[in-house]
């Protein structure tokens, strides 16, 4: 006995949706840091522009979901968009990674 495959809103609903959450939730996550810290290895410019690309990318992600929701679960996401929003996120990792390693270097000094 076969499953049926999935429809294509079902799809949708099963990965992008939790997708655009999690975006969300990155993004909230890098933006108070960027904002709570002075990262003492990016200059002030950097962490501002950083800041505003999150900020930009946060609102899009909310726009995003607000839209998938209005059409219930219907549409899509250009994968180039998400792309964008993933290298942001990815950017924030880094940056997250490397200011606790310098930290924790301060720590152990």
């Amino acid at each position: 006995m076969s499953k049926s495959q999935p429809s294509e809103q079902e799809l949708l609903q099963s990965i992008l949706q939790p997708l655009l959450v999690d975006f969300d939730y990155w993004f909230g996550r890098s933006k108070e840091l960027l904002e709570r810290e002075r990262i003492a290895f990016m200059s002030p410019s950097a962490q501002s522009e950083l800041l505003a690309r999150v900020e930009r990318a946060q609102q899009e992600v909310s726009v995003a979901k607000m839209l998938f929701q209005a059409v219930g679960g219907q549409a899509g996401i250009e994968a180039s968009q998400m792309v964008g929003w993933h290298q942001i996120v990815t950017e924030c990792w880094h940056v997250s990674m490397q200011l606790r390693q310098s930290e924790q270097s301060k720590i152990e000094e």
